[in-house]
């Protein structure tokens, strides 16, 4: 995909995306991957600002939490790409609140939210899988419930034609070579290096150098 300057990337999902920006400033991105991705971006663009980016990440959110607010967080601001991680909070409130969040509903919902997009915007969809790099044995069970939450989140995405970033694969893979708590201390959140590697991941997936322009669908 070739970005151009009138695109509006927008980002949705639970602190991993939030990290941290500041709510009273709409234009606030935090210190995370998306913090990253428009320094790139803005670094790329030779002859103007780059595309506009928008943060609407927060933090503790599951997947009906999106729902509650994509009309006003995400439609109301035509975004061209808009990118949606989300899942872990799914799977760690069924560990520490006993709350839990059937993978047939969770799976349901996000494909709602993904169509409903793709139905009113005509706008490109990117999906960031959850992933969970566990520094105590107590986190280990938690793929019984992450990983068919991964499948049904790989399955939306497929059902909407939206682009996958597999963080749930590139972080454990970068963990081989240095210790997980590098990467994200409480196996969930990530350290600055942890957020530049699903940064650098999104832009090889969505906006590799030399990618050539895509075709605009007309908005309705």
């Amino acid at each position: 995909m070739h970005l151009e300057d009138d695109d509006t990337l927008l980002f949705i999902g639970d602190s991993i995306t939030d990290a941290g920006r500041d709510r009273t400033d709409p234009a606030s991105l935090g210190e995370g991957y998306v913090h990253e991705i428009a320094r790139t971006l803005r670094e790329r663009a030779h002859h103007g600002p780059g595309p506009r980016i928008l943060n609407r990440g927060i933090n503790g959110h599951r997947v009906y939490d999106l729902e509650s607010r994509w009309n006003t967080d995400v439609i109301d601001h035509r975004p061209t790409v808009v990118t949606v991680k989300i899942g872990i909070n799914d799977t760690w409130r069924r560990y520490d609140r006993n709350l839990p969040s059937p993978i047939d509903e969770f799976e349901a919902c996000l494909d709602r939210l993904l169509a409903t997009t793709a139905r009113k915007l005509s706008a490109q969809l990117v999906v960031i899988t959850p992933f969970l790099l566990p520094v105590g044995p107590d986190q280990e069970r938690w793929f019984d419930d992450l990983s068919p939450r991964t499948d049904a989140v790989l399955r939306a995405a497929g059902n909407n034609g939206a682009q996958v970033v597999r963080a749930d694969l590139l972080l454990p893979r970068a963990a081989q070579d240095r210790e997980p708590a590098k990467l994200a201390p409480d196996g969930v959140h990530p350290t600055p290096l942890g957020h530049r590697l699903i940064a650098d991941a999104w832009l090889a997936e969505i906006a590799p150098l030399g990618s050539a322009p895509r075709t605009r669908t007309p908005r309705s």
